[in-house]
């Protein structure tokens, strides 16, 4: 298996420096705001893809009671100023919480799982950045509820992806707000088609979900974090196993945990293997360090990722945290990690200007704030966002989605080092390798494990390329895990440039499945 090198892109950038970013919301096509009253409290998300083909990547973005908006990239050059154009291939929606992107039929055009406070939708890719509602023809039951977190991942040899949708407070029962939290739903398939939604029960008002290996057993279970606030009690942050489908509990290494779960951000930061995790809420903002073999435990106060209370203003309540994203801001070799902050709406026991963190990682891996620097610190009420290269010049920019105010997009200007993006590409399902893992090493023998994931944030998802930041080495070494843990040769490439990656084979399970469809696919691939 060779490495497809696809693009080289910006020169070699300057050894990094502090983080820069240049504000360019006002070049905007036109102001978009995620509006709406309580059924939009939460959401906003953003869905980052190139659903044109021209190695830019492009926005979709919920709009709450207004409209959800399409903006195509149309960014000049590599490294040129950001720009953006109002695209018109999205029929009008409204209601619209949060998308995420993902390659549902296999066919090499990225599809939108569309959230919304109603009919949730999967519209299908056409190319030019156009997309047709194809819920009716995939069989999908978008259901009427009120939705907010998504997840997918690829069981066994299905064509389809298996879709996890998380539901808030539940809009048809009159004893609601508090303690009326709704079921959740697993959509698996048949075929081309998906059966009827199986509902994960109890439901404790999730609002983000992640697949993940988190065990590195070759199988992705279930998470979803859950907002406190409505379930009131007896609830707890949840794992669910798909074979059989069950929840997890102590005796799994799943120790009950409740908060105000918020977002959720999944990646080693530790560089050993195993994938740390990022919970916002209400209050601290909780980073679980991973444990090998699977488990968690609390990392310490010391590491500076709790960012509890706003640090800046005078306002001491406790903040609200939202959509977390790691990322290598300044491509010095250690992910750095963004948190949109905003109060719910006027809540009197948070925040009301809450600015959002830019936590830059240091080489003993603690982070400090860097955001009011960065020219980041925005205190309106923040909720998804997303960290992406959106120029192509191996930086990667800022776009924040707030509620009853503009979307923001940053540009970064920040004097970085060098950088690597890898691209996992194979013909038929799962083109894009959902649930393997990439390996990234380098010449100082540090290696970087990346989890290849379709949710978590909050509202929204990313379709990009895995960007790497290098530091100052100039090359590096690749290589791709399938699920389970047999590893693809070593490869090396060359720094600042899009790599693109093929799949060897197929996953494969040899348990049955429980609770599910009746068709799955037993056969394995070797």
């Amino acid at each position: 298996m060779r490495a497809a090198l696809v693009l080289s892109l910006a020169a070699s950038p300057a050894l990094a420096g502090e983080p820069v970013f240049v504000d360019r919301s006002a070049d905007l096509p036109v102001e978009h705001v995620y509006s709406g009253g309580w059924e939009h409290f939460v959401g906003g998300g953003v869905a980052v893809m190139d659903c044109d083909d021209n190695g830019y990547s492009d926005l979709f973005v919920a709009g709450g009671e207004g409209p959800a908006r399409l903006f195509v990239n149309a960014t000049d050059a590599p490294g040129g100023a950001l720009r953006f154009t109002l695209g018109d291939g999205v029929a009008p929606l409204t209601g619209v919480t949060g998308a995420y992107p993902l390659d549902i039929d296999g066919d090499g055009l990225l599809d939108l799982a569309v959230l919304r406070v109603g009919a949730n939708m999967l519209l299908r890719g056409q190319g030019a950045c156009r997309f047709d509602d194809a819920s009716d023809e995939w069989g999908f039951d978008g259901g009427d509820a009120w939705s907010i977190s998504f997840a997918a991942t690829w069981e066994a040899e299905e064509a389809f992806p298996t879709l996890a949708i998380g539901n808030y407070v539940d809009r048809d029962d009159p004893e609601g707000p508090f303690g009326t939290c709704d079921g959740n739903a697993l959509h698996r398939p048949e075929g081309r088609r998906y059966a009827a939604p199986v509902t994960l029960e109890p439901g404790f008002c999730a609002l983000s979900m992640l697949f993940t290996d988190w065990t590195r057993s070759g199988t992705q279970d279930l998470r979803v974090s859950n907002d406190r606030h409505y379930y009131v009690r007896g609830g707890a942050e949840q794992m669910w196993r798909l074979y059989p489908l069950r929840l997890l509990g102590e005796s799994d290494g799943w120790p009950e945990v409740s908060l105000w779960g918020m977002g959720i951000a999944s990646r080693d930061i530790t560089g050993d293997g195993w994938p740390e995790v990022m919970t916002t809420s209400m209050g601290d903002q909780l980073l679980q360090l991973a444990e090998p073999g699977g488990g968690y435990r609390n990392a310490p106060f010391s590491i500076g990722t709790y960012a509890h209370r706003p640090f800046l203003g005078d306002d001491g309540r406790p903040s609200t945290g939202w959509h977390a994203q790691f990322g290598d801001v300044d491509n010095d070799g250690r992910d750095d990690l963004f948190i949109a902050k905003g109060n719910v709406d006027q809540m009197p026991s948070n925040a009301a200007k809450d600015p959002n963190n830019l936590l830059m990682q240091a080489p003993d891996g603690t982070f400090s704030e860097a955001a009011e620097g960065a020219g980041v610190a925005s205190v309106a009420r923040s909720r998804g966002g997303a960290l992406a290269d959106l120029n192509r010049d191996g930086r990667l920019d800022l776009v924040v989605v707030n509620r009853r105010a503009p979307l923001e997009v940053y540009e970064n200007a920040t004097a970085a080092g060098n950088w690597l993006a890898v691209e996992l590409a194979s013909p038929g399902a799962n083109p894009r390798g959902v649930g393997w893992w990439i390996e990234l090493r380098l010449p100082d023998g540090r290696v970087m494990t990346r989890e290849v994931t379709v949710g978590g944030g909050h509202a929204g998802g990313q379709a990009v390329p895995h960007h790497f930041g290098l530091g100052e080495a100039t090359r590096a070494e690749l290589r791709v895990l399938r699920p389970g843990g047999k590893a693809g040769p070593w490869q090396a490439v060359e720094a600042n440039r899009v790599v693109t990656l093929p799949l060897p084979g197929r996953r494969c399970r040899t348990d049955g499945p429980a609770g599910g469809a009746k068709s799955r696919s037993e056969a394995c691939r070797r």
